[in-house]
């Protein structure tokens, strides 16, 4: 094991320490390294995606065996909309066991349009149900993945549900219609509405004073 990352007890080291060994072994390829609460965030391009990737997996110094997340976000709304970068972005956590140290990977899409990234499939198998949940939720593509198709929502899902302009009551329901004897899809009829929250509170409520 590296003596750089573990201490004599064989514990994972101070955060600041990978965030100097990941910031060495990829240079430039690196956009963004942060430290906050305690842990370590890396941002690349779509471009630098796929190879530092491979290189957080190969490398002796970080030895990321295992892929253990990998998730869409729709930055559209963040901060109160006061949010400029790109749309999409893929957010991505690895684990060494080897090593006990763990980093977050951060990937935006180029376009906001067609959001498109590199699969990691080919490095990490976990990463493919990760990925088509990712496209499902989010319409990310990610390329290279060998069965990109819809893993949460129902067969003739329209859209993705998790982008934040997605209507909360969907754009088509479904119900089985007996006399066709098969499910069949029609356009929401359920009036958009706002629900405010009631809250009721009781003096004592629970025997507490």
């Amino acid at each position: 094991m590296s003596d750089t990352l573990l201490s004599d007890a064989g514990h994972a080291v101070h955060p600041e320490v990978l965030r100097a060994t990941v910031a060495e072994l990829l240079g430039d390829r690196v956009h963004k390294l942060t430290v906050e609460r305690g842990e370590l965030t890396l941002v690349v391009t779509a471009a630098q995606y796929l190879g530092a990737m491979q290189t957080l997996r190969d490398a002796p110094q970080t030895r990321f065996e295992q892929l253990i997340d990998l998730c869409g976000i729709d930055y559209s709304t963040y901060g109160d909309g006061r949010w400029e970068g790109p749309r999409y972005a893929a957010v991505v956590h690895l684990l060494s066991v080897s090593l006990n140290h763990r980093v977050r990977v951060r990937v935006f899409c180029p376009d906001d349009d067609f959001p498109v990234l590199d699969s990691v499939t080919g490095l990490w198998a976990s990463a493919n149900w990760y990925e088509r949940e990712a496209f499902d939720l989010f319409g990310i593509v990610f390329e290279g993945h060998n069965d990109l198709r819809r893993i949460l929502t129902d067969y003739g899902f329209i859209g993705h549900p998790f982008r934040k302009d997605f209507p909360l009551s969907g754009h088509v329901e479904m119900r089985y219609d007996a006399e066709r004897q098969r499910v069949i899809y029609e356009p929401v009829t359920i009036e958009p509405r706002e629900v405010t929250p009631r809250v009721i509170r009781e003096d004592n409520y629970g025997g507490l004073h």
